[in-house]
Parts: C-alpha cells; sequence; structure tokens
C-alpha cells in the first residue's frame, strides 16, 4: 500500500493518477472527501480505501504493516488564513504525528514542505538546512511548514527515509477547486477567455518593471516526477527545493497563456493592493543542486511548453 494524504487536492491527486499509470492500484487515499469541488479530482482514482483525515491516525495505527510509503501532501495552503490555531492543528501537530508513526513503523516519508518558507528571500533560495532556523516566511502558512521542517530536522531518530519537498509556484490540471489560491495560469486562462484580455500587478519596485517580478514556476508533471524519483530513488534523506531552477516574469506567463489560446496579447496592470504591497514578492528561484546531486537529470517543462500543455489538453477540454 501507498498513503497519499490530501489525495483531493491538487498535487496529491495528480501523483495518484500518476501512480495508477504506474501500475500502482494499492493506493489508500486521504482527505476531506466532503469538499464536493474536489471529486473530479478523486473519482476516477484505482485504490484500497479513502479514509476521512480526521479518522487517518487511528487507522494508520492499526494497518502500517501493509504501508510501503507515504506521501504526506495534505495541509491547509490558503496563504491568506491568519489563524495560526488552523496550520497548528493541520500542517505542524497533524504531521508530526504522521512522522512518528513512520518512525515507529519503519516506512519512508516523503512530505511537502513549501518555498512559502522563504519569506522574501532574505537568505536566499537554497534548500541547505543550515539555513532553516534563520528563515522569515511572511504569513502563519509558511511559518507553519518551516516550523514541522525545523522540527524534523531536530528529531533524532527518523523514517528509513525522508524528504521535504519545498514546493515553489506549481501550476497545473486538478487545481481549479483553489479559488483565489489557484495559480496565475489558471486565472490568465479564465480571465482572458471572460474577458479577451489579462490584468498584471503593477511593479511598485524601482528595479522592476510591470509585468517583469519574476516566479519559479513549475508544472505539476515534472512535481510529480520529481516525488517519483525519490520514492524509487531513496538515498538521502533531507529538504529538497521543488522548482525549476529558472525564474521567469509574469508578463512571459501571460504572453504564453495567449499563445496557447491563439490570440494576440492584451494586457494591462493595476496597483497591487496596499494591503500586501510591503510583501509581495518580485524574486523567486530554486536553488536546485540538492535535486541534481541526488540524480535527478530529467528535463523540466519550460513555461511555455507547459503552459500549451496544460491549456490545450486540460483547460480547453
Amino acid at each position: 500500500m501507498i498513503v497519499i494524504t490530501g489525495a483531493a487536492g491538487f498535487i496529491a491527486s495528480f501523483l495518484a493518477q500518476e501512480l495508477n499509470q504506474k501500475g500502482y492500484r494499492d493506493l489508500i487515499l486521504v482527505d476531506d472527501f466532503t469538499f464536493e469541488k474536489k471529486n473530479d479530482n478523486h473519482e476516477n482514482i484505482s485504490c484500497s480505501h479513502k479514509i476521512q483525515r480526521d479518522k487517518f491516525i487511528d487507522w494508520f495505527n492499526t494497518n502500517t504493516p501493509e504501508i510501503e510509503a507515504v506521501f504526506h501532501l495534505g495541509a491547509r495552503t490558503d496563504t491568506t488564513e491568519m489563524d495560526h490555531r488552523v496550520h497548528e492543528r493541520l500542517n505542524l501537530e497533524y504531521s508530526k504525528s504522521i512522522w512518528e508513526l513512520c518512525v515507529k513503523n519503519k516506512i519512508p516519508l516523503i512530505y511537502a514542505s513549501s518555498a512559502a518558507t522563504y519569506g522574501l528571500g532574505e537568505l536566499g533560495y537554497s534548500d541547505d538546512h543550515e539555513l532553516v532556523n534563520d528563515l522569515k516566511p511572511l504569513n502563519p502558512y509558511g511559518e507553519s511548514k518551516n516550523e514541522f521542517d525545523k522540527w524534523a530536522l531536530k528529531q533524532d531518530v527518523h523514517p528509513p527515509y525522508w524528504a521535504g519537498l519545498k514546493f515553489f509556484n506549481v501550476y497545473g490540471p486538478n487545481e481549479s477547486h483553489k479559488g483565489r489560491m489557484a495559480s496565475v495560469v489558471f486565472h490568465a486562462y479564465h480571465q482572458i477567455k471572460e474577458s479577451g484580455q489579462m490584468k498584471l500587478f503593477r511593479s511598485h519596485h524601482p528595479e522592476y518593471k510591470d509585468g517583469e517580478q519574476l516566479r519559479d514556476f513549475i508544472y505539476v508533471k515534472d512535481v510529480t516526477s520529481i516525488c517519483m524519483f525519490l520514492f524509487e530513488n531513496q538515498k538521502q534523506s533531507g529538504l529538497y527545493n521543488v522548482g525549476t531552477g529558472t525564474a521567469r516574469s509574469f508578463i512571459d506567463l501571460v504572453r504564453s497563456t495567449f499563445k496557447a489560446l491563439h490570440l494576440d496579447p492584451n494586457i494591462s496592470f493595476i496597483d497591487t493592493p496596499s494591503d500586501i504591497r510591503d510583501k509581495y514578492q518580485y524574486f523567486t528561484e530554486a536553488d536546485m543542486n540538492k535535486l541534481k546531486t541526488a540524480g535527478y537529470t530529467k528535463p523540466f517543462y519550460s513555461l511555455e511548453a507547459g503552459i500549451e500543455d496544460y491549456v490545450q489538453n486540460y483547460l480547453n477540454t
């Protein structure tokens, strides 16, 4: 059995589909399956069990001998949720319970951290363990993810293999339920389809022109490829960045979306809302050296190729 938490969500559901394609059918899907907007993500996945999130720890305690690995990708990912208690319960304490069961039963664990742990990037974007204690996340979500990374690194006993994945800006199929937290590609596609144009945030930083704010955008197919690589090649445990290592601009992203729709670009700019302006990131770019050193050599989708595949083979259908 392979356990996947957050299995009705974006990345985890796509990973479950990928595992099905590779012949893995004995999956244990864990999530809050009462959220109907996520039904399309999981209803066609071949699995052994679907277990409600709040029942999973008890189930885990009685079924661990059969579990081959755990992908713990479930989390409260809303960066606008300011209640620390929500993130502490779902992202920190729940993750500790899963870690401890994996330790007790010698089960490999791959879990979702986040690039939100890097804050404004004052210390760069290296997944070096020595930097973790000094990172300054910008919101309770990022703080909860960094607190668990810090906790994991302090543990004297570990699962036989563990990897914490710092996801950068992921886009792709199965994200429609995320609403405002869905990727810029998703929102650009729908705004263009509805109005024929796309509005981007104006730059309020003297070193960046409008639309030239930079992010490390990674296609979900590359994310699941990395997850499978780490699952199949359990060598060096630790934290791993999951990005492309190449920052691209928002204007490149939007132009690629127009191109995938066979339309000429029509882009305008609006002020960045004042309540987020001081914490707005103008640059993120994953240092991918650790993953490459671990042996991952598969080329990443370019931004243009990823958007073309997403728009033409998923969003348009």
